[in-house]
């Protein structure tokens, strides 16, 4: 059974991503605290304690561990939480770390990138997209720290997969979601447009997500691999349609006042009365064979315990 290192494994999504994992690999997480010694992991799960913005920190633990794959879920998770140099900095001292270590232990990458890579979230005011759907060729232009630490974080696989000869993949899931618990389905956001506006009303839930971890680590792997050694992809992770049950091109027409010529409609794939997300996840499907299954209508308010990663 091939080994995988979680970084960021006990935060709000990465624990989904864990559980997803465990029982077909090994799973060891690195996170900044490790649990306590009296907590009895899950089956084929195991922890590490590790600043990994401490390069030293990192670089031994990835080293210890010796992973056939790494996947890179840790550190600031959203902008305005706390200082913009912290947001910055930290991410990516994390991922830079922890992929140069990837690379040296001829590891596997998949990490958490973010649809704030393009920069539409913090952008003000927020752009309407040169193109509809969003591919991920769409230019990445973040104004805010947190998109930009994502946009640096690919780079930075992109680079390592060239230099150590492994496979990366980023994932760029928009604002996931929880099942019962979609704060995306609350009166505050439903009843105001302008809530979603930032990221187009789109969502993805955690169990998707965790999906495509799996199907990206697959797809890595084996003699014919959909990534090969020495290539980096990025992918668009959302749900298939958007928060709010509505016609996509009526909530931009409503919000924006009109949808500018600059903004290339693609027709064929984004139709009138289609309320499908704006962004592109064909991409997905193509390498890995991934589509996102559930949708808020069922989602919502479906009853699913949360992953402890512990027994008992």
């Amino acid at each position: 059974m091939e080994t995988v290192l979680v970084t960021g494994g006990r935060g709000a999504s990465g624990r989904w991503v864990v559980d997803r994992l465990a029982g077909d690999y090994e799973v060891v997480v690195a996170d900044y605290e490790r649990p306590g010694p009296d907590a009895d992991p899950a089956p084929h799960v195991s922890f590490r304690a590790a600043d990994l913005a401490d390069r030293g920190e990192a670089l031994d633990t990835v080293a210890a561990v010796d992973p056939d794959a790494v996947v890179h879920w840790a550190a600031i998770p959203v902008a305005g939480t706390h200082p913009d140099g912290r947001v910055f900095e930290t991410n990516v001292h994390a991922a830079k770390n922890v992929l140069d270590a990837a690379g040296r232990a001829d590891a596997r990458i998949v990490q958490a990138s973010s649809d704030g890579a393009y920069g539409f979230f913090f952008a003000d005011p927020t752009p309407l997209p040169d193109e509809l759907p969003i591919t991920e060729d769409h230019p990445l232009r973040p104004e805010d720290p947190y998109g930009l630490s994502k946009v640096t974080a690919e780079a930075a696989a992109g680079a390592i997969a060239r230099r150590e000869g492994v496979s990366a993949v980023s994932i760029r899931p928009s604002w996931i979601q929880y099942p019962g618990a979609y704060a995306c389905r609350t009166d505050g956001y439903v009843d105001d447009l302008d809530a979603g506006a930032g990221n187009f009303w789109s969502y993805v839930d955690a169990r998707d997500v965790a999906d495509l971890v799996v199907d990206a680590l697959a797809g890595t792997a084996g003699p014919d691999p959909a990534v090969a050694p020495g290539t980096h992809e990025a992918v668009n992770c959302v749900a298939a349609d958007n928060a709010l049950g509505r016609p996509l091109l009526d909530l931009l027409r409503e919000s924006y006042g009109e949808i500018t010529d600059d903004c290339a409609v693609d027709g064929s794939a984004l139709a009138e009365g289609d309320d499908r997300t704006a962004y592109a996840i064909e991409k997905a499907e193509r390498l890995f064979g991934w589509g996102p299954s559930r949708s808020w209508r069922d989602a919502a308010d479906e009853e699913v315990p949360e992953p402890t990663l512990f027994e008992g």
